[in-house]
């Protein structure tokens, strides 16, 4: 098996680029993780995607939005949405050595819709949300991160699992 090398090919690139120096990658000695405060099977959980996940548009169904209230590079989607019309339009991934075409791969909602109806966690968020890369890390901390643990908060997460594509 090989692996893709993330990090040695963004450097590479932004050097090939002609950027004096690589991307500096955001780095935090004090990181604020905390224990669960109950157990999974009582938890609501959502997922975080730093890709960009869309919903395949169907002129038929209620369903067919990204919230409104877009904020930043910050949006949410309904969790209850079918699965199969989630999909990334991103262009920020390796095409060379992966694809998009299994959404669970990095977007793992229908394996956690699962692990809901299982009893292994206590139930989804009513949103899942998802941002806009940027590659501000100011902006990431002062106005994106706020906003999705004001919606995290709003809809009573538990659990955010944070995925990257």
């Amino acid at each position: 098996m090989t692996y893709v090398k993330y990090i040695e090919r963004t450097r590479d690139y932004y050097l090939s680029q002609g950027y004096d120096q690589s991307y500096q990658w955001a780095h935090f000695d004090d990181v604020p993780f905390t224990t669960l405060k109950k157990p999974l099977a009582q938890s609501r959980i959502t997922l975080i995607s730093t890709g960009e996940i869309a919903i395949r548009f169907d002129p038929d169904s209620e369903d067919d939005r990204m919230e409104k209230t877009q904020v930043g590079n910050i949006y949410s989607i309904p969790s209850a949405i079918d699965p199969d019309r989630l999909y990334s339009h991103s262009y920020a991934y390796d095409r060379f050595a992966t694809n998009l075409d299994d959404l669970n791969s990095f977007f793992p909602v229908t394996r956690l819709h699962e692990a809901v109806e299982a009893g292994r966690l206590g139930g989804m968020a009513a949103r899942l949300h998802s941002g806009h890369y940027t590659y501000s890390q100011r902006k990431t901390l002062e106005r994106d991160a706020p906003e999705v643990l004001k919606r995290c908060r709003e809809d009573g997460v538990d659990i955010a699992v944070l995925v990257q594509i």
